[in-house]
């Protein structure tokens, strides 16, 4: 037979499945936070569950979102077709463009050379004879 906190753990993950929210979840099963948290901390494995059981809520509140979202725009919501585009279709994204050139290029110092050296060394990695820093 589950102990009384097993079975407000279980009843408490399936909460969270269908409202992936955690001060709801405690708030329908009477359960504190503290507790929760409490639960959480001692319980590595029903930590692990927490998390599965949140992403299972997000997605499903996801899906609740889209077809409201496919709802919106089968209603002609110019807002909803928007968000939809931009999110669904390249030329509607926001994008940020940066355009510039390097107009230098500067030589390593000799103190810079031998860090890449040393870098390279530590990591294991060699330079080939045309790579060399003109050390």
């Amino acid at each position: 037979m589950l102990k009384k906190s097993d079975q407000l753990k279980a009843a408490l993950l399936e909460q969270l499945r269908k409202t992936p929210i955690i001060q709801i979840a405690c708030e329908k099963l009477n359960i504190s936070r503290m507790s929760f948290y409490r639960w959480k901390q001692e319980d590595p494995e029903f930590a692990k569950n927490i998390d599965d059981a949140l992403l299972d809520g997000q997605l499903l509140v996801n899906d609740l979102a889209e077809s409201q979202l496919i709802s919106a725009i089968k209603d002609r919501n110019m807002h909803a077709v928007m968000a939809w585009l931009k999110h669904h279709h390249p030329s509607y994204t926001t994008r940020v463009q940066i355009e510039g050139t390097v107009n230098t290029i500067q030589e390593l110092s000799p103190e810079q050379k031998e860090l890449v050296r040393k870098a390279l060394e530590l990591a294991n990695l060699t330079l080939n004879d045309h790579e060399q820093l003109n050390a």
